[in-house]
């Protein structure tokens, strides 16, 4: 690691001639070290991480909020902010401050400890993770040295936006004793102040590099900041598994889709042992052709975010053809959506998404836990199970029928963090068309939405 950490502290907008200032000063100070190694600035992209801090995630997963995760201060994060102010024996302002914060920390703290997040905010309680701020950043440096400006909304006073410049150094060339290093730019403030200096912030991105888009929130296509982000941008990524309200979000992301935005989905990259399991099963000659005959399809994922299961419906259907006719939310305690398609013959297929309780909440809210492909024609060799978990599969078993399943164990993707795929997603430059084809099916079922 390079020091020190410069920091920008004047309570005003920075301009870009502080911040390259500023960097100047950082490699030229680490030039003049003759005990230490040779330092060179060495990029292959520019990523630019938009990543709220945090409050809203809080306020949601305590029940306070139930908005988008956006980092601005609209009127209903304002009005969470006073019921949890009030709540709290605060002077009820509608502004965030740092005791406030400190105090949602405090109570998310005991809330999960005593299990009394309900399902609903179980996904913003995951989405937010105190303990990995900035691990994300290194493991991305470590293996590709780039320019990573980090834009942190903060819902307090507008009081202009801070800059803090700093160096990674993980990779020593040691053939002539080079360290090859990374920068990191961290720009703070309002989302207003941000968006005052949003031309600032496409300037700072290397020239001639390709330029990544990491927005940590919810796809707000119509914040101006947001527009121009991705305006600049080679690819815009999103983790769906963070999506407060996934079928909005998503929606949002099929109407960037047809705008002609190139977009990535971390969470699209934990269907594909599902995706690669499902395509196997009908690879042997005497199963090719029953993949036509599947006309039930069963999707059980842990309750709290649909998104896996609508991503993977919407895989599934562009494979074959199907074309979503239905969709009805049944609600429950699982949660029951219920899909119906028709395919080029005419046939009805009909599919149920259920979400599954869970005691224990992993990581990733929404990962699939079982999937059964079967036929209303009992002579059809097409059941098929898959399932992450013992308990999934012999649910899913448990459906009774005269034909015999091919049954397959996932290997769940668990204890692939969201920095590691993200780092594999950086690595895949240009567009997705299988993503953007299930993804524009998933739209379609959820347009359909009684």
């Amino acid at each position: 690691m390079v020091s020190p950490i410069v920091s920008l502290q004047a309570p005003k907008d920075v301009s870009i001639d502080e911040i390259e200032a500023e960097l100047r000063a950082l490699w030229q100070s680490q030039g003049t070290d003759e005990d230490s190694a040779a330092v060179t600035r060495a990029a292959t992209f520019s990523l630019i991480v938009y990543e709220p801090d945090g409050t809203q995630q809080l306020l949601a997963s305590l029940g306070f909020y139930t908005g988008p995760t956006d980092g601005i201060a609209g009127p209903r994060t304002m009005a969470a902010i006073k019921a949890a102010q009030k709540d709290y024996g605060m002077e009820a302002t509608g502004k965030s401050n740092p005791e406030l914060r400190a105090k949602l920390q405090q109570e998310f703290a005991l809330a999960k400890e005593k299990d009394k997040l309900t399902s609903e905010n179980k996904t913003a309680a995951v989405s937010y993770t105190p303990d990995s701020e900035g691990i994300t950043a290194d493991v991305i440096a470590a293996s590709n040295p780039c320019r990573i400006i980090t834009l942190c909304p903060i819902l307090g006073e507008d009081t202009g936006v801070t800059a803090q410049v700093s160096a990674y150094c993980p990779i020593n060339k040691q053939s002539n004793n080079t360290l090859i290093c990374c920068e990191y730019i961290t720009l703070s403030g309002t989302a207003e102040a941000l968006d005052r200096i949003g031309g600032i912030i496409a300037e700072l991105a290397i020239a001639d590099l390709p330029k990544f888009l990491w927005w940590k929130a919810t796809p707000t296509p119509e914040l101006p900041l947001f527009k121009r982000l991705v305006a600049t941008s080679d690819t815009v990524i999103f983790d769906s598994s963070s999506f407060i309200d996934p079928e909005e979000s998503l929606q949002a992301l099929a109407e960037l889709l047809k705008q002609d935005t190139a977009l990535a989905d971390i969470n699209w990259r934990r269907l594909a042992p599902w995706q690669e399991l499902a395509a196997a099963a009908f690879d042997p000659p005497e199963r090719r052709k029953a993949i036509y005959e599947v006309n039930r399809v069963t999707i059980d994922y842990e309750l709290g975010n649909e998104s896996q299961a609508l991503m993977f419906l919407g895989w599934l259907a562009s494979r074959l053809q199907w074309t979503p006719t239905e969709y009805a939310i049944e609600g429950g305690d699982y949660d029951i959506r219920r899909v119906k398609f028709t395919d080029e013959n005419q046939r009805t297929i009909e599919a149920e998404l259920a979400g599954l309780p869970t005691a224990d909440w992993g990581d990733i809210p929404g990962d699939l836990v079982s999937l059964k492909l079967t036929s209303t024609n009992e002579d059809a060799d097409c059941c098929t199970v898959l399932c992450s978990s013992t308990t999934g599969c012999m649910r899913m078993e448990a459906g009774g029928g005269a034909q015999s399943c091919y049954i397959e164990q996932v290997t769940p993707l668990f204890d692939q963090k969201s920095e590691e795929l993200l780092g594999q997603q950086l690595q895949r430059w240009g567009r997705e068309m299988l993503y953007e084809e299930s993804m524009l099916i998933s739209a379609q079922i959820l347009q359909l939405a009684k």
